[in-house]
């Protein structure tokens, strides 16, 4: 049986019924540099051609600028496979990237020893 709003690409005992490479036609490589940190945004571009249910999916939660990694949670995929659909959705021009932009050194020692502290909070 399907869970709500999944329709029939998850199954509540079985899982993911279609594998993650199908989604992406066997391809493991994007054509579009992307990191999880990418930021990708929809330009409003009609894209020409057939779209999966995934990229469909994608391009909905790309109304406003969000990270790779989000969008790879939402749709349940790996992070690998979603850059490829993201990348298709880029070639077709529905999308428009941009790399991810740090306001400090990302290795810099207060803004890692935040980010420690807030997920210590979590848990």
């Amino acid at each position: 049986m399907a869970a709500a709003g999944d329709g029939p690409w998850l199954d509540d005992a079985a899982g993911r019924l279609v594998r993650p490479y199908t989604v992406s036609n066997g391809r493991t490589r994007p054509t579009t540099a992307l990191d999880l940190l990418s930021q990708v945004m929809a330009t409003g571009a009609t894209p020409l051609g057939y779209l999966g249910p995934e990229h469909t999916q994608a391009l909905e939660r790309c109304r406003a600028p969000v990270s790779v990694a989000e969008i790879a949670a939402h749709l349940k995929l790996p992070a690998a496979v979603t850059k490829v659909l993201l990348s298709d959705l880029v070639d077709c021009g529905a999308l428009t990237t941009k790399p991810p932009s740090f306001h400090h050194n990302p290795t810099d020692r207060s803004l890692l020893e935040a980010v420690l502290d807030g997920l210590r909070r979590q848990l």
